[in-house]
């Protein structure tokens, strides 16, 4: 035999003996927009998963640059995982479009969007226009940061990854539910320990309405916001304002992501005196982090902004 044809052979032995392997190992192809949504798909899938994450938690998730290797990462995809709200507006629909994958297209089991289980806060009662600043008709996007929703949404996804593989329904739905059950655990013991700070103690400044939900968890209130309509940067008669109300209220905590700039929080806050807490901007899905522990982190660095 020639060598020609014994490198034909032993390619293609090759490719026999990988096959079946390959076909035995196969796993549901997630594809998520936001690191926090990864990491619940990560926690629930388990090793019958592959997940990948189309933002990073250093980026604002309304503006995630659309490279050219996102396309792929959908292409591939059995599953998309997204947040909704038109959160991801600017720059999913061209990527899926471009991604050409039936599989995943609105409407079908791979398609799952986020905030369709989840109960919404801040949904608009009238009509809105651009005049109002970057307000979401279906209501405020920002969703996971509260763990109860965290839960709601691990529930759904086993049933997603059910439909799309029935052979691992079990572990699936057993890795939901105990995730669903630590974070609703988990959310329960904090609210409790917050509601013991006195309620003058748990007024703060949020940069953007994004941490509406983590609010309402935590028993804070926000008594107003850095920029004057979502998506307005600060302006110097709106800081003013704010800078008024806390120091008539004595409020000692501005939060942030830190994706915001920090220039005007900290201007305020030297001001005020009072101190910038900046948060996570979401789960570090690429350095192994799990969204409990993202939560976590939020939770400590909220807690010690709140001291005296």
């Amino acid at each position: 035999m020639g060598s020609k044809a014994r490198f034909w052979w032993g390619g293609l032995l090759a490719v026999a003996l990988w096959w079946p392997v390959e076909a035995a190992e196969a796993r549901v192809n997630v594809v998520a927009t936001l690191p926090d949504l990864a990491a619940i798909a990560r926690e629930v899938g388990g090793e019958h998963v592959q997940v990948s994450a189309m933002a990073y938690p250093t980026q604002d998730p309304h503006f995630v640059d659309a490279r050219p290797h996102l396309i792929l990462y959908l292409n591939r995809a059995d599953l998309l995982v997204l947040n909704g709200l038109e959160l991801e507006v600017g720059w999913l629909p061209t990527l899926l479009t471009g991604a050409r994958n039936g599989r995943i297209q609105p409407g079908t089991n791979g398609y799952f969007d986020a905030s369709t289980v989840v109960p919404l806060k801040q949904v608009p009662q009238l009509r809105i226009d651009r005049s109002m600043g970057d307000l979401h008709p279906g209501g405020n996007p920002h969703f996971t940061v509260d763990p109860r929703n965290g839960a709601l949404i691990a529930l759904a996804l086993a049933e997603r990854l059910v439909a799309s593989d029935p052979a691992h329904r079990a572990g699936y739905r057993a890795r939901a539910q105990a995730f669903a059950a630590t974070a609703r655990d988990f959310a329960a013991a904090e609210a409790k320990r917050f509601a013991k700070i006195p309620a003058n103690r748990r007024q703060v400044v949020a940069y953007h309405q994004s941490l509406i939900y983590l609010l309402d968890w935590l028993g804070l209130e926000g008594i107003n916001n850095l920029e004057p309509k979502p998506g307005i940067p600060p302006s110097p008669g709106h800081v003013a304002t704010v800078l008024s109300q806390m120091r008539q209220i004595g409020v000692e905590a501005i939060l942030q992501e830190s994706y915001w700039p920090t220039t005007a929080s900290e201007l305020l806050a030297k001001r005020a005196e009072a101190k910038v807490v900046v948060l996570p901007g979401g789960t570090n899905f690429d350095g192994g982090q799990t969204y409990l522990d993202y939560i976590r982190e939020v939770v400590r660095r909220v807690a010690e902004g709140l001291k005296r």
